[in-house]
């Protein structure tokens, strides 16, 4: 195999790794709807991913986190949504730390304040 391809493969293992111990963002979310203010309200380990995900999703027709969001994104369309980070979670240095009891505290208070419950928005009542 020549040198080069070798060099490559090591480079981009290392971009991995790197990738791999990167902090992911995390925090919590808001999908809006930019004509009817409807939103939907979540919290995340990883907000980039969460976005991506539900774009496809959303996309493919197959987003199951609300009914109402999905219906609305596939009769007006992607440039009728923004999505936008409402509060982002610093991760503690403590050792083996859970932010799932964070997050979720962090989402309550967001949820809390919003109100985007049915029919005003597109999280259901809990």
């Amino acid at each position: 195999m020549p040198q080069d391809s070798l060099g490559n493969k090591e480079r981009k293992k290392a971009l991995v790794r790197e990738y791999k111990r990167t902090p992911k963002e995390m925090g919590v979310y808001c999908i809006r709807n930019i004509s009817s203010d409807k939103c939907f309200v979540a919290a995340s380990r990883d907000l980039n991913a969460r976005f991506n995900r539900h774009r496809l999703e959303l996309k493919m027709q197959s987003d199951r986190s609300s009914p109402a969001l999905q219906k609305d994104w596939t009769a007006h369309g992607e440039d009728a949504f923004e999505f936008a980070t409402l509060d982002v979670l610093e991760p503690s240095d403590e050792l083996g730390y859970d932010p799932s009891d964070d997050l979720a505290v962090l989402e309550q208070l967001w949820l809390d304040k919003l109100t985007p419950y049915e029919p005003k928005g597109y999280n259901k009542a809990r």
